[in-house]
């Protein structure tokens, strides 16, 4: 079905002014960044800007929202596969390089940085950033650590904190930093930083002799 000429023009200009919005807040924060700015930046009148978007905090809103959806479906393929892996630490091991690799995209970390800067302003949009980022990813880790105990693979007394454990080995040297320090690590340190996230979890968790 063709779409609509006008609708066409429509969404392009909501994807422009949304672009726009994007670039000016990770460049001058939510605090630095104008509706004029963001119309100037996407070459739309004010008007244009408004009518998609009623306030800046609605536009802000749509950022985010649009970030946690594109995180949602980033690793699912390996998410789906993983209960029946037959090799356990090859697969959490790939799994994990992937997760740091895609949690530690530049453009994701400065945006996390801005929304806990401005969690106050936004409470709702923190705390579902942080339901579908981390807590959904326990979640989904606890319930593979259970079926893989229930194979025999793992020892998991308490499933999610497993989860939680398996999650921050993998995450809490690179993405610490990055809250403090805006440095991007190079994609060798990222798999390093996995891989020994791997190790140490299958020691705590791994059934002897499997």
């Amino acid at each position: 079905m063709t779409e609509a000429p006008e609708l066409g023009r429509s969404a392009r200009k909501r994807q422009a002014i949304l672009d726009a919005a994007r670039a000016l807040f990770l460049a001058n924060g939510y605090g630095g960044t104008s509706m004029d700015d963001v119309a100037a930046r996407a070459a739309v009148s004010k008007q244009t800007v408004y009518k998609h978007f009623a306030d800046k905090e609605r536009l802000f809103t749509a950022i985010i929202t649009g970030d946690i959806q594109e995180t949602e479906g980033l690793t699912q393929s390996l998410v789906d596969a993983l209960p029946q892996t037959q090799d356990l630490e090859r697969d959490l091991r790939e799994f994990a390089r992937r997760h740091v690799a895609d949690v530690m995209q530049p453009r994701l970390v400065r945006m996390r940085r801005i929304l806990i800067g401005e969690a106050d302003r936004f409470p709702e949009l923190a705390a579902a950033w942080y339901a579908r980022g981390p807590e959904r990813a326990h979640a989904t880790f606890a319930a593979w650590f259970t079926r893989l105990a229930e194979r025999g693979l793992l020892h998991v007394p308490d499933p999610l904190l497993a989860a939680e454990h398996f999650n921050w080995l993998i995450l809490s040297i690179p993405l610490n930093r990055a809250m403090f320090y805006d440095v991007e690590e190079p994609p060798d340190r990222l798999e390093y930083y996995a891989d020994e996230a791997v190790r140490v979890f299958l020691a705590a968790y791994a059934v002897p002799g499997e």
